[in-house]
């Protein structure tokens, strides 16, 4: 049994948006090409409060993409992004939803950022997903979506240390850093997890 996660394809992340990745919208038509390929498909979502921690607008005199200590871990300042009912938090439009049978919603803790689908940053607390996963029987996970180098990334890699067999759709995602995509690649692949292209699901060359 495998499964598909799409990871935060969310507005606040598509072009436009408060945090928008690079080409974030060319994910979207292949996320909806690979969905009928999958016998389970789940999505996640950015879900913050408007007073979360990792908003740079929270911390006075700091900006954006600065780097502070978040109760002993180290955290990125974001811009203030997918905030709880905000229309840049909605599923993106032009996602084909029908197929999602679930959507695990993350980064609800003020305290804590949380860039993976399974877990906070801290894996402190868990989302569920991992043994939703193992309920359905699955076994391999593909991931696509947003940042490829931090919640598609993180998710990849839990889902890995979970003990899915897991792959990453290389080309159904996109990095905010083209050398932090590299480093997160080399890292899964070191860690047992596979880098494939959409062809490899949807067949053809």
């Amino acid at each position: 049994m495998k499964a598909l996660l799409l990871i935060d394809i969310q507005p606040d992340f598509l072009p436009g948006g408060s945090l928008a990745v690079p080409e974030g919208d060319a994910v979207v038509p292949l996320a909806n090409a690979l969905q009928p390929h999958f016998d389970l498909v789940v999505a996640t979502q950015d879900w913050h409060p408007q007073n979360h921690k990792s908003f740079a607008a929270n911390h006075a005199g700091r900006q954006p993409f600065e780097q502070i200590d978040l109760h002993g871990l180290p955290q990125v300042l974001w811009p203030v992004h997918c905030v709880q009912g905000s229309a840049g938090a909605a599923l993106a439009e032009s996602l084909d939803a029908n197929r999602i049978e679930t959507i695990f919603r993350k980064g609800t803790d003020p305290e804590i950022d949380s860039y993976s689908g399974f877990y906070d940053n801290g894996h402190r607390k868990a989302t569920g997903l991992a043994d939703y996963l193992r309920g359905k029987g699955v076994q391999q996970v593909y991931v696509a979506g947003l940042a490829a180098d931090y919640c598609v990334y993180f998710t990849a890699k839990d889902a890995l240390q979970e003990g899915f067999d897991t792959y990453l759709i290389e080309d159904a995602t996109r990095p905010i850093s083209p050398e932090g995509f590299a480093q997160a690649k080399a890292d899964l692949e070191q860690l047992g997890g596979h880098i494939i292209h959409s062809t490899a699901v949807l067949g053809g060359h």
